[in-house]
């Protein structure tokens, strides 16, 4: 079995992490947050590999929508991806995103350079300031031993840090000075290189701990101050197991073929909508087959589907008055509804944000609070937040042929691009970080526009405008705001899924498709640190942006020419040198439509 060197640091880090995520294979979304450490070091790895625009573009793609911290990090990358190639212009470069790939070990080398004598200097792309965490790190010590197995002749071994500014935003501060105070500390940094000398025993040790992986039956919790930043924390510390399959409660579970499933018949579908009130939204859904509508505002006089209201039911038993709340309501219904004693095709939500303060309002009153800071240091707005988010995926993970989320359109917010201009942002009206969640949990975001007598359903989106989804292969962005050409939309797009044959592409640590083992390796390494600096939460749904690249042959002979050296002196290990650039049933029968008076 291949082992990388990520991998092999998670389980000495938490053996429990490590069964989590590389056992028990447990994906989570990733934080919504302008800064997440994977995304940022993914960016910044992309950029010094290709170049700015293509870096930028890829980071605009994580995102359903930017604001005005999405700009400040793309200020930053700016800066800082030109300053990389500047660098590496001075430099005789080898191979950039060298895969490493034996029998025990796989890793990418992000940049091998050449040397006269027919030697190669290996170096690692950091994103990151902590210089001393990286100076013990095994990491480069693993390509050299791998690298020399397969042939190479490795002289110098080097981390490049690439500076992080880190800066918040001051309470008085205007949006101006932030950014260009932010320019001060890029001007004031330096791209720098950490020379390593390699140390055998780093090896060693890696292979002790691979004995000790397969060896290893029970995967201890090692808890520290970082657990409450680590992606498994609900599941390890909280036990929330909301995403989890209890397998001990299923009897005689069988798994399924080995046949492939016809994705054409795949009937299952997942949407979100959004559009200004009156805009035709319900409507439409009308015409869905069997639809049941959860509604929380009341407006179902001019349709025909059964509904069910969400909202607080009152009973009075003599001077006792006792109230349930909308969102228990709310709940019960998606309990009722996992049964499948019934026989409807779709099920609506109507409306999504309308949910979410239900979610708050139940939890003010079971916490005795007022608000989520009540809960101190954090903890009510995570509660809420774990609430909400649960119970919407458990929504989404009905099985029925359609569950589609409706919600109002939010103009109120502007972002301020980096030349000064204020840009009207589009989106629903929901909070961002559960817009985002919920994003990751659907097949597609529509937006309803209205011109005039006019309705569509738009699916093209940018920086600005909420949306984006897995589709595939759609070549309409507009249609006509009706059920059959929205399902007109999801037909093209599974009838372009065909079966190809398999074709060996090129891979790098990007790759959106690369094998599980793929996502093991350095673009892991360049950037789990990272977040456990900053103390940030990161996501584990990797987005990948790089094609696959072929494994890379080695010549029997390299003969370089030095266009410029990147380290002459052999300083002490860690030594800092800097470089030359700085988501009761009801009946099924139709109501009459009412004449509108």
């Amino acid at each position: 079995m291949q082992y990388s060197h990520s991998r092999v640091e998670c389980h000495i880090s938490c053996p429990y992490k490590y069964k989590l995520r590389y056992v028990d294979k447990l994906k989570t979304i990733p934080a919504p947050e302008a800064d997440n450490a994977l995304i940022c070091g993914n960016t910044i790895h992309l950029g010094a590999e290709k170049n700015l625009q293509e870096a930028i573009s890829w980071y605009h793609s994580n995102y359903p929508i930017i604001n005005d911290r999405h700009i400040e990090e793309v200020i930053k990358f700016e800066y800082l991806i030109p300053k990389i190639h500047e660098l590496l212009d001075g430099i005789n470069v080898y191979k950039k995103e060298f895969k490493i790939n034996t029998s025990r070990f796989i890793g990418i080398v992000d940049l091998i350079t050449k040397n006269e004598d027919g030697t190669v200097d290996v170096f690692d792309y950091k994103y990151s300031n902590n210089y001393e965490k990286y100076s013990k790190s095994p990491q480069l010590h693993l390509y050299k031993y791998f690298l020399e197995q397969i042939g190479f002749k490795v002289r110098k071994l080097g981390f490049i840090f690439i500076p992080k500014i880190s800066i918040k935003q001051k309470k008085q501060e205007s949006l101006y000075q932030f950014r260009k105070r932010i320019q001060e500390e890029l001007n004031s940094s330096k791209i720098k290189i950490m020379e390593v000398k390699y140390d055998a025993s780093k090896v060693i040790e890696y292979m002790d701990s691979i004995i000790n992986i397969t060896e290893d039956t029970e995967f201890k919790k090692i808890p520290t101050n970082l657990c409450h930043w680590c992606d498994y924390e609900n599941y390890c510390l909280r036990g929330i197991d909301y995403e989890i399959l209890n397998l001990k409660e299923i009897k005689d579970m069988q798994l399924p073929s080995t046949e492939r499933r016809d994705i054409k018949k795949a009937k299952k579908r997942k949407i979100w909508i959004y559009g200004p009130a009156f805009s035709g939204k319900t409507t439409m859904l009308d015409d869905a087959p069997n639809p049941l509508n959860l509604n929380t505002d009341g407006n179902v006089q001019f349709v025909t589907m059964p509904y069910i209201a969400i909202k607080d039911e009152v009973t009075v038993n003599g001077r006792i008055t006792n109230r349930k709340y909308a969102w228990e309501v709310f709940k019960d219904t998606i309990s009722e509804l996992e049964k499948k004693q019934n026989n409807f095709n779709t099920i609506i939500v109507d409306l999504l944000e309308d949910t979410r303060e239900m979610c708050r309002l139940y939890k003010y009153n079971e916490m005795g609070i007022t608000h989520e800071s009540d809960g101190g240091f954090g903890k009510g707005w995570d509660i809420i937040k774990t609430e909400y988010l649960s119970t919407i995926r458990r929504l989404f993970n009905l099985d029925y042929e359609n569950i589609v989320v409706l919600s109002h359109e939010d103009v109120s917010k502007d972002i301020t691009k980096k030349n000064g201009q204020n840009v009207t942002r589009i989106a629903p009206n929901i909070q961002e970080a559960i817009s985002n969640k919920v994003a990751g949990m659907v097949d597609i975001v529509a937006r309803v526009i209205v011109d005039g007598d006019e309705r569509t359903l738009n699916f093209k989106s940018d920086e600005v405008i909420f949306g984006g989804g897995r589709l595939k292969g759609i070549s309409k962005t507009s249609i006509p705001l009706s059920w059959d050409e929205l399902m007109k939309v999801y037909d093209e797009a599974n009838a372009g899924k065909k079966d190809v044959p398999k074709i060996e592409e090129k891979s790098s640590r990007r790759s959106k498709k690369s094998e599980e083992v793929k996502d093991e390796t350095s673009v892991e390494e360049s950037t789990q640190g990272e977040s456990e600096d900053k103390h940030r939460r990161r996501g584990r749904k990797e987005k990948t942006p790089s094609e696959e690249t072929k494994k890379d042959e080695v010549p029997t002979d390299i003969t370089p020419k030095v266009d410029a050296e990147i380290v002459e002196v052999n300083p002490p290990a860690g030594e800092v040198i800097d470089a030359q650039v700085n988501k009761d049933k009801p009946k099924r029968s139709r109501r009459s439509r009412r004449t509108q008076e």
